[in-house]
């Protein structure tokens, strides 16, 4: 649930705060008084673009935050799975814009947009204003399908995805294995010579890594031997080395350490150190004994680093890609050199592969065609009662002549508003104000289906009135009762439903225009109301009709079982 909402220098907000309560939140206001803002706010912590223009005038930055209460078992353990772990099953989703740009925060830490957006769409879904409109986009369609069938539908569809990889992947190979016998010649010729070339280097594993640290050495061999000599000499190489001098003072205080406590300690962490310094002497020595710095070695190093790296160039970035690309070479020279076998394979493993994403794609599409049938009956039901009496809603199955990663099923929403009409695409059917419902339908299903526990709906009430009006407010009251519903409006059929009611109003102040949201009361809820039904001018019995309106809404409630 989305408990808080925080806004500070965005377009006409200087700095709005607002808490918000389970059911149906209603928020309503003129138009222009900045009720697309607030709904823009949420979308910019969501992980939405910024538009220029959203950042206030001479403002040196913008906020927008979101405190979400969250105590469904099954989203905290999504959400761990993210590595996000709400503090007392509260999450603040944040973003602050400067100079442009944005740095967004998931209680208090900076992460990437992109986890913002995973997280998000585990807690809230917004239904734009123009969203709706995304219904005449046929793709779209299957979408809503799968995401009403998920759970039987996931393992099928992750199956179906990993044969089509393997499909895809054969039959690319398959198209680029046409050559001709001049061109199969040519090239067995250059991967032959290719081959030779990495094998007479006789490559070792990890070589290059140890030939670097040598000529590391080799090139500084000089100073490092200056550096050795010399740090032998001050610890240990002459009367007025380290060494010597511990020495005398490890038999100063072996004279005097059986008189006190504290002097034997003393002789012994003497001591310890005697000994550390004598066998760093020594084995300083044995490496400058043992270390030899001459030309040969080095030039050796040099011409065997420069043969690598000739390599390099051509074949990998490591002595192991240079390793695995001839693999690769020799395995396709292996194919070139019988390739009517290697050709007759290949067909073969590409038929498999097809056989088996067919298969594949066959078990999905029969799991859609079934839970097609109980979406279409489902969001008919809810069309019905959204005034549309004699409704008839299908989904239509056409077989695509290709495989893709989600099959060969293309589908399409059908709808006849009108009884004895035939059934036709929603681009051919549906008006503004009916899509709108048919949106409205299948958010209303698919929430049975989905835990995300927010839904905002921005002005779904678009073409609609009346009747129609009152039927799409009993729905959303309806939809409250599972969800937490968040609604901008112009409707008071849809605003008297309102469990909390909120006001987005538009002022000047010191020449400057400011949009604020604010609670309203039950008295100002009517007053709110009337002002929608009323205009300008509002009458007593304008605010008579308002109380009633409340009065039936209250009534509605108590019939659906909610109080």
């Amino acid at each position: 649930m989305l408990q808080n909402l925080h806004v500070k220098n965005l377009a006409l907000i200087d700095e709005a705060e607002v808490d918000f309560t389970p059911g149906l939140n209603i928020l309503t206001g003129e138009t222009g008084a900045g009720k697309s803002i607030i709904i823009g706010s949420v979308n910019l912590a969501l992980g939405g673009k910024l538009p220029k223009e959203m950042i206030r005038e001479n403002a040196s930055y913008g906020l927008v935050e979101l405190t979400f209460l969250i105590e469904d078992e099954r989203i905290l353990k999504e959400l761990e799975a993210m590595d996000i772990f709400p503090e007392d099953g509260c999450l603040i989703l944040s973003r602050k814009i400067v100079n442009g740009r944005s740095v967004s925060k998931i209680n208090a830490e900076g992460v990437p947009i992109s986890k913002v957006r995973e997280a998000a769409a585990l807690l809230i879904d917004i239904h734009g204003q123009h969203e709706h409109q995304s219904l005449l986009v046929r793709k779209n369609h299957l979408n809503i399908l799968d995401g009403y069938a998920k759970n039987r539908l996931q393992k099928e569809k992750e199956k179906l995805k990993a044969s089509y990889e393997v499909y895809k992947k054969i039959k690319k190979k398959l198209e680029e294995a046409g050559t001709d016998t001049a061109e199969r010649e040519r090239e067995i010729s250059f991967l032959n010579y290719e081959i030779g070339e990495i094998e007479d280097a006789n490559l070792m594993p990890l070589e290059d890594e140890q030939l670097e640290k040598d000529y590391r050495r080799l090139l500084n061999g000089q100073k490092i031997m200056e550096s050795l000599t010399k740090a032998h000499e001050k610890t240990g190489g002459n009367f007025a080395s380290a060494s010597e001098q511990i020495s005398h003072a490890l038999r100063s205080l072996s004279s005097v350490a059986g008189y006190d406590a504290p002097l034997s300690e003393f002789e012994s962490q003497l001591m310890e150190i005697d000994n550390l310094l004598n066998d760093f002497n020594r084995e300083i020595a044995e490496y400058i004994a043992d270390t030899s710095f001459d030309e040969e070695t080095f030039l050796k190093t040099e011409r065997r680093l420069d043969d690598i790296n000739h390599l390099k160039s051509k074949y990998g970035r490591t002595v192991e890609e240079i390793l695995a690309s001839c693999r690769e070479k020799k395995e396709r020279l292996f194919q070139l050199s019988d390739y009517d076998a290697w050709l007759e394979k290949l067909q073969k493993e590409f038929q498999e592969s097809e056989e088996e994403i067919r298969k594949q794609s066959e078990a999905v599409s029969k799991i859609r065609k079934e839970e097609a049938k109980k979406l279409a009956e489902a969001i008919q039901k809810e069309l019905s009662d959204l005034n549309f009496p004699d409704v008839s809603f299908s989904m239509e199955f056409r077989k695509m002549d290709h495989f893709t990663a989600n099959g060969f099923d293309d589908a399409e929403f059908l709808i006849s508003t009108n009884p004895g009409e035939p059934e036709k695409s929603l681009e051919k059917i549906a008006s503004g104000g009916e899509l709108s419902r048919v949106m409205l339908a299948i958010k209303t299903v698919l929430a049975d289906t989905d835990a995300v526990g927010t839904m905002i709906f921005d002005e779904i009430d678009t073409g609609i009135s009346g009747r129609t009006a009152q039927k799409v407010s009993e729905k959303m009251n309806a939809l409250g009762h599972s969800h937490q519903i968040l609604c901008i409006t112009h409707l008071p059929q849809i605003a008297a439903m309102a469990d909390s009611h909120y006001l987005i109003e538009k002022s000047v102040a010191n020449q400057t225009t400011i949009s604020t949201i604010r609670p309203l009361e039950k008295k100002e809820s009517i007053e709110e109301l009337a002002r929608m039904l009323g205009g300008v001018k509002i009458t007593d019995t304008v605010l008579k009709n308002a109380e009633e309106m409340k009065e039936l809404a209250a009534n509605t409630k108590k019939t659906s079982g909610e109080l």
